[in-house]
């Protein structure tokens, strides 16, 4: 460190917010000529007037904000395997959140994973963005403040205005880029991969703030920066809230900000990219706004330790939001799919990325249906028998939600609406080419499998989910089962065909228990799924084998 110019790191920096809170800081002493922060680098260099300032002066105002100085030769010491273990138990511990949030959106009982549970995730994530808010935009929200001080005025007034002008330009850039996904006509495979790309941007953004993976510290996606720049001098120079707020939606540099309008976009919908920046921006809201109670009751220290903890959990629901979109594309790729795979003996998940095309598929609901079906074809050698399996649509899910297929049999799928939500209401099954509206009612769909594997389908939030798994021959007990099954009355009376719901092939994770609530939505059943399968062992379930229900 030399006399007039002195040069070090500030270990700590989680985003490009830190330049500017570091150089503020240092800018307010005396004799400070010039002052850079990179965050890339965590590195800062200074100008100053020895006879003002000195080299301690300046690392103090830095290691006030909560930033650990230390000199550029310094090498940063931890143990390789003690970082090696964090990162272990850190991936267990996102596949486990991602696998109960699979499998609790699943679950009887379960609250209605709707457009308004979605809101409800978004606006957490806001709320955690709110401490990198504070880093982006605190500088902003303190020049008004001060403002109102030498004016001898409380900023309730203005804090409001701000609010309101920053989640206006959030909700109206929201509508903007849901009306772009419209025209564009996101289909569910592109819905799942705009999941994807904000899952991707949300845990890049908790990487940095957790100050894991250096070389992400330069990936960084924003404005141009002249466009940049002329922002954030118009918003230095207005003291009015209202504009400030307003100008704050095309801070676009903010990665959780990336991340909900690419998912904006995915909804197709204007009034849906609405709510979810409304809800994102309403969330961010709380932590800004108490900025200057945080700064007097909260050290430097806390508060990168509260950014830490934000980040962890922001990598948690990058990771949910990329698994709930690879649900949606329906690839197998997805957590629940991946363990199928890996216990199943029939072919694995990607078999059914290879689906071929099916034969055109149709839905008619109720009597119409009945009175327009044509007979189904016999079968033949070459032409396996129609198949009728049938589903009920619930508030809790899809019930049963698997079904084991005969290659080349063209299937009836009847699915009967009974309680429908915000998400149950449309069915998509990408390797089918099929996506529909779940009517109120009975309505049937109709197509052919003509490759063995698995095949997904899910809700159009990728919140429900179900399977087909395609077989060269149908099992022996789905065969008998079937023979002996009732036909199920069709809306005008007469018989659809036989039914193949009274047979269920165990999925990965399953119970008796479990078996009785999806099916009968009643946990005490179990007792009666072990009666009408004497020789089945409750504690040994193998996935893919498929029993008796009663």
């Amino acid at each position: 460190m030399n006399g007039s110019n002195v040069a070090f790191r500030a270990h700590g920096m989680h985003c490009h917010g830190c330049e500017r809170i570091i150089e503020l800081s240092v800018r307010k002493l005396p004799g400070v000529r010039r002052v850079e922060a990179d965050y890339p680098t965590e590195k800062v260099s200074v100008d100053f007037d020895p006879t003002s300032t000195t080299v301690d002066d300046i690392r103090a105002a830095v290691e006030r904000q909560g930033y650990r100085v230390v000199s550029l030769d310094e090498q940063r010491t931890g143990g390789g395997l003690g970082k090696l273990a964090g990162l272990i138990v850190g991936v267990a511990g996102i596949l486990l959140v991602i696998f109960f949030d699979t499998a609790w959106i699943t679950q009887d009982g379960a609250p209605d994973i709707g457009r308004r549970m979605s809101l409800d995730l978004i606006f957490l994530l806001g709320l955690l963005t709110g401490f990198h808010c504070v880093g982006m935009c605190g500088g902003f929200v303190l020049s008004y403040t001060a403002d109102d001080a030498r004016l001898g005025q409380r900023s309730y007034r203005s804090h409001l205005l701000y609010g309101f002008g920053k989640t206006l330009s959030y909700t109206a850039i929201g509508a903007t880029f849901g009306l772009v996904g419209a025209v564009v006509t996101f289909t569910p495979v592109l819905r799942g991969v705009a999941g994807v790309l904000a899952g991707a941007f949300l845990i890049v953004f908790g990487l940095n703030m957790l100050g894991l993976f250096a070389p992400l510290r330069r990936f960084r996606f924003g404005l141009p920066a002249p466009l940049q720049r002329f922002l954030e001098q118009k918003m230095q120079g207005s003291h009015r809230p209202f504009a400030i707020g307003l100008a704050n939606g095309l801070m676009i540099a903010c990665g959780p900000l990336q991340a909900m309008y690419v998912m904006a976009a995915g909804t197709g919908s204007a009034m849906e990219g609405a709510k979810m920046l409304f809800a994102f921006g309403v969330g961010t809201l709380p932590v800004l706004m108490s900025f200057g109670v945080l700064t007097t009751l909260v050290s430097g220290s806390l508060t990168h330790r509260l950014l830490k903890a934000s980040g962890a959990i922001v990598v948690v629901l990058g990771a949910v939001m990329i698994n709930r979109g690879l649900i949606l594309t329906g690839s197998g790729y997805d957590l629940r799919a991946l363990i199928g795979a890996s216990t199943r003996k029939a072919p694995s998940p990607s078999s059914s990325d290879q689906e071929a095309p099916a034969l055109p598929a149709t839905t008619r609901p109720g009597e119409e249906a009945a009175a327009s079906r044509p007979e189904p074809a016999p079968a033949s050698p070459s032409r396996p028998a129609a198949r009728t399996i049938t589903m009920d649509v619930t508030r809790s899910g899809f019930s049963p939600n698997h079904f084991v297929l005969a290659k080349g049999a063209p299937v009836r799928w009847v699915i009967d609406g009974k309680q429908i939500t915000t998400c149950n209401n449309r069915i998509v099954a990408p390797s089918l080419n099929l996506e529909f509206d779940v009517k109120k009612g009975r309505q049937v769909i109709e197509f052919t499998p003509e490759k063995t594997g698995v095949i997904r389908w899910s809700c159009w939030m990728g919140m429900m989910h179900g399977a087909f798994e395609v077989v060269d021959e149908l099992p022996e007990s789905v065969r008998r089962a079937e023979t002996a099954a009732p036909s199920p009355p069709a809306e005008n009376g007469s018989p659809l065909a036989p039914a193949s719901s009274n047979v269920y092939t165990v999925a990965a994770g399953d119970t008796l228990r479990g078996i009785a609530i999806k099916i009968y939505h009643d946990p005490g059943r179990w007792r009666d799924i072990l009666a009408a399968n004497p020789a089945l062992d409750p504690r040994r379930l193998r996935p893919g084998k498929v029993i008796e229900l009663p």
